[in-house]
């Protein structure tokens, strides 16, 4: 059983920048455990789990597992820790030539040429190994058990669709929900599948769209890429889905202050150009809907209590951790873990540099599931989450459980769904 109020974990997209909510989440057990003690150990303290891009993934192999949360969050730890792009991507010379090689020649010689050979390369990537690690990583088979036994409210992951350019929230819930519809944002209700988590981990352009059939409705959808394009509210899923309070886990500094780069008049590459797009699509929306959040947070508390049993709204209680770090500079660092081919092909988009210099470290970021580099980033989420344990106590009200327990209270109040 997941604890009272309900409570939400959100999960942003970001490619091999999800290795950072590992981090996040491997200090939040070691904070719970050294709190609590083994008492709630086997217990999710999420009963409502959203993820999109990447972070879905991480999001259902948490969910399948929701009876032993501690052991799933130490089973993905253990992917993110031991990573190797050749798990998501092919990575060898023939792989990249099928895929990379001829977007790139695509996108220089021109669609007349790509168009006589009859090249339609649809990815800069080719990602088939990621359909085999989800099959072993996230076993979709168990989720309804999850439902059914009350260990989880609802799981709920995004996607964007190429075919009507709207934007869908697929859920599965253990009672009836009604599926909700804003512009250009739809949700369905229904079972999960792998293919869900490799649309909504479908890179644009890096990675190929993934066709899904929309139940109930053959006109609407069909193919579908990354959950976080045109996801201009990314809170909304958790919120429709009952959540009262919500965990939220970025994957870029929420306040990116100017740290020093250098100005300089050389023309952005297409690298540059690439990661600048990707961080736009990433990391812009998670950032506003936060300051929204806190925004209505912050009126509502203004209103007397009679103008605010005439509204729908509620104030919502949230906790953000995200990296202190810029991720791109690390990973700058790290582009040297690549395989040659793939390095080669990053190379041809104008990735690369020396020293403070390199040129294209935004994209890259995304792509580098590389041991070296996940590991750095699972360190930093673990530091940032210990660094900000009283607030994480105070969020999930164990340190009150902790005070009742030293004052000799019986049982765990206010801790079990009934």
């Amino acid at each position: 059983m997941h604890e009272t109020p309900l409570t939400a974990l959100v999960l942003s997209g970001g490619g091999a920048r999800a290795a950072y909510q590992v981090g996040v989440l491997r200090a939040l057990v070691r904070i719970r455990r050294d709190a609590l003690g083994p008492v709630a150990r086997m217990r999710s303290p999420f009963g409502v789990i959203c993820g999109t891009s990447a972070g879905a993934i991480n999001a259902a192999a948490l969910a399948c597992n929701a009876d032993r949360f501690e052991a799933a969050v130490e089973v993905v730890g253990r992917v993110w820790q031991h990573f190797r792009a050749e798990q998501v991507y092919r990575t060898d010379s023939l792989g990249v030539i099928r895929t990379g090689a001829q977007w790139l020649t695509m996108m220089s010689i021109g669609w007349v040429i790509a168009r006589w050979r009859r090249a339609r390369p649809r990815s800069l990537l080719d990602n088939a190994p990621l359909a085999e690690l989800l099959h072993r990583l996230v076993p979709l088979h168990r989720l309804p058990l999850m439902l059914e036994q009350g260990h989880l409210h609802a799981l709920a992951v995004t996607a964007s669709s190429y075919t009507s350019g709207e934007h869908y929230t697929f859920f599965d819930a253990a009672h009836p929900i009604v599926p909700w519809e804003r512009s250009q944002r739809v949700s369905v209700s229904g079972r999960l599948t792998h293919d869900h988590l490799l649309a909504s981990s479908a890179i644009p352009f890096v990675f190929p769209a993934k066709r899904i059939a929309v139940e109930g409705d053959a006109t609407r959808g069909s193919w579908f890429g990354d959950g976080s394009m045109r996801q201009t509210a990314p809170l909304s899923p958790a919120v429709h889905l009952g959540a009262q309070r919500l965990f939220i886990v970025g994957v870029g500094r929420t306040q990116e202050a100017r740290d020093g780069h250098a100005d300089t008049d050389e023309y952005p590459n297409l690298a540059q150009i690439a990661g600048h797009a990707m961080s736009s699509i990433f990391l812009d929306a998670l950032a506003v809907d936060v300051e929204r959040m806190k925004r209505i947070n912050r009126t509502l508390a203004l209103l007397p209590d009679s103008a605010l049993a005439d509204t729908p709204l509620r104030p919502l209680e949230a906790l953000v951790i995200s990296p202190s770090q810029r991720l791109d500079d690390i990973a700058a660092r790290h582009l040297g873990a690549l395989p040659a081919p793939v390095r080669a092909l990053l190379r041809g988009v104008g990735v690369g540099g020396t020293g403070g210099q390199v040129r294209g470290a935004a994209l890259a970021s995304y792509l580098l599931f590389e041991a070296p580099y996940t590991q750095e980033l699972m360190a930093l989420g673990e530091a940032d989450t210990h660094a900000r344990r009283d607030e994480v106590l105070r969020f999930f009200a164990w340190d009150t459980m902790v005070a009742g327990r030293r004052r000799g209270d019986a049982g765990e109040p206010d801790l079990m769904l009934p």
